[in-house]
């Protein structure tokens, strides 16, 4: 597809910011249907052929939901870029406001035009899970907040107490909702064919259970988006990089903080546990500690190990054989 225009978009829960870069043209619209209707109509009027256009937005959770849909309706390209990525290829920047960020976008988008990546249309069962699975973990955190607090306050309250009773029916309508939202969970992992194939081959690698195998499944896009699993393990933060420039500066290779916090701390997890049930994983993470080597480079080693696994078993289809897979 040969670009010859980048729109920036600002969006917000309300209203989106357009901003043409070719022709320096600023629409706002609401964020609704009416709105995007505007939209192709301003790209009309500008003589834009939608076909040539790609919209570049950032990533704003739900906010860009219903325009995205839109997007792909129409054939009309967009990518969705982090808003960091955009903030340091900035350099200093003064002033802000909605038009600006717009400008400022479709301003990245023209520059970085040649390693811009089109979004695909989601899968309707991954975007489903992974709403799912967002709730999920928002509804276990407060849940957790909610018991740390009440055993703090059964340190100075009685167990009767209205402060402490409340919290516990809170906590108890939380746990029936989780219950209910994993059954949901489980239920459209089984009913998607090529989800649930993926899912139980997963959960042949020892050290990935149910939680780690649907979120890689769900980040993954049930691994279609991710061409293999070094790209991954950029995106969860777990590969290394290497650090140095010149002569002066030689310092160890380090993993970014730049990442999908959730896998990553899920991926800790995993690995631990592989450590104490995987044979030739607990060898691996012995025999190296042995050597004076630090836990928590050994345990990030393991970690993008169990992802490669990962990517090895969905590629070949076939469930892990425990000293067999080479390329682990």
């Amino acid at each position: 597809m040969k670009l010859q225009h980048i729109i920036g978009a600002d969006l917000s829960k309300g209203s989106i910011d357009l901003f043409s870069h070719s022709y320096q043209e600023h629409l706002k619209i609401a964020n609704t249907a009416s709105g995007f209707r505007q939209m192709l109509k301003w790209l009309k009027d500008q003589k834009i052929n939608s076909s040539q256009a790609m919209i570049v937005m950032e990533h704003t959770g739900l906010y860009s939901y219903h325009m995205e849909i839109f997007l792909h309706e129409h054939k009309i390209s967009f990518t969705k870029v982090s808003a960091l990525a955009i903030k340091r290829s900035l350099g200093l920047v003064r002033g802000k406001n909605d038009k600006i960020d717009a400008q400022r976008i479709a301003r990245y988008g023209s520059e970085k035009r040649d390693m811009l990546i089109l979004a695909s249309r989601p899968i309707k069962v991954i975007e489903r899970l992974r709403m799912l699975l967002s709730t999920r973990n928002r509804l276990v955190r407060h849940r957790a907040s909610l018991i740390c607090a009440i055993k703090e306050y059964k340190n100075i309250l009685e167990q009767s107490d209205l402060i402490i009773k409340s919290q516990l029916i809170l906590v108890k309508n939380f746990t029936e909702q989780i219950k209910k939202i994993e059954a949901e969970i489980s239920e459209l992992m089984t009913k998607e064919q090529l989800v649930n194939q993926n899912f139980q081959l997963l959960k042949t690698i020892k050290g990935v259970g149910k939680v780690v195998a649907t979120a890689a499944i769900i980040k993954t896009g049930n691994f279609t988006q991710f061409s293999n699993a070094r790209k991954f393990a950029c995106y969860c933060g777990t590969a290394p990089f290497e650090h140095s420039s010149g002569k002066s500066i030689r310092r160890k290779t380090r993993i970014s903080h730049l990442a999908d916090k959730e896998m990553k701390t899920l991926l800790d997890q995993s690995a631990k546990s592989a450590i104490q049930y995987d044979k030739e994983l607990k060898s691996f993470y012995q025999r190296r500690i042995a050597t004076g080597k630090s836990k928590k480079s050994t345990i990030n080693i393991v970690r993008n190990k169990i992802l490669y696994r990962m990517f090895a078993v969905i590629k070949r289809q076939t469930p892990f054989i425990e000293n067999y897979l080479k390329t682990a």
